[in-house]
């Protein structure tokens, strides 16, 4: 059986399980867990592994491929487009971020955001856990290293990122009262 007739036959169930599958992300939609879906086909297909194989048997190997991708993707990385709208006024993160960043009001600003992060940390398990994840560590390298659990990983750092939104927020709201 060739590649492409199998495309053919198996692509209208193939983008209906990426459309069920598309949980909205700004970096990713659809087409793109269509294409992923298809290089992991393709691969399949060259290694043999699908040539006996039922439409429902491939279909199924698709939705856990893509499953399994999609878990992978949110769980390492935090990806954001930088043409997305962030706020109420449509202004992008192109035009936010200043383009010189030897810019003193950049780095001055870096400079607050970090100590803001630092303060978010609790304890210094949380700080721990925090120098850890920006050294690239996937979540369950972070817990085998200080001993705990890649849950706990996961509260710890999801309690320090809703401290610093939360620190954010407030500060916004000052500056619009002050204004």
């Amino acid at each position: 059986m060739k590649f492409e007739f199998m495309v053919k036959r198996l692509s209208p169930t193939l983008k209906r399980i990426t459309k069920r599958l598309n949980g909205h992300h700004s970096y990713f939609d659809e087409e793109d867990l269509y294409q992923e879906a298809l290089s992991h086909l393709w691969g399949a297909f060259r290694r043999g592994s699908i040539d006996d194989k039922t439409d429902s048997y491939i279909l199924q190997g698709c939705y856990y491929h893509l499953k399994n991708h999609l878990r992978k993707v949110r769980e390492n990385a935090i990806f954001i487009s930088l043409s997305e709208p962030v706020g109420e006024d449509g202004t992008s993160w192109e035009e936010i971020i200043p383009s010189d960043e030897s810019s003193s009001f950049a780095q001055l600003e870096q400079k607050l955001k970090l100590q803001a992060i630092r303060d978010a940390c609790a304890s210094d398990r949380d700080l721990q856990v925090l120098k850890l994840l920006m050294e690239d560590l996937s979540v369950r390298e972070v817990g085998a290293r200080l001993g705990i659990s890649h849950v706990m990983v996961l509260k710890i750092r999801n309690r320090i990122r809703d401290t610093y939104v939360r620190c954010i927020e407030g500060g916004e709201r000052k500056i619009e009262k002050a204004g």
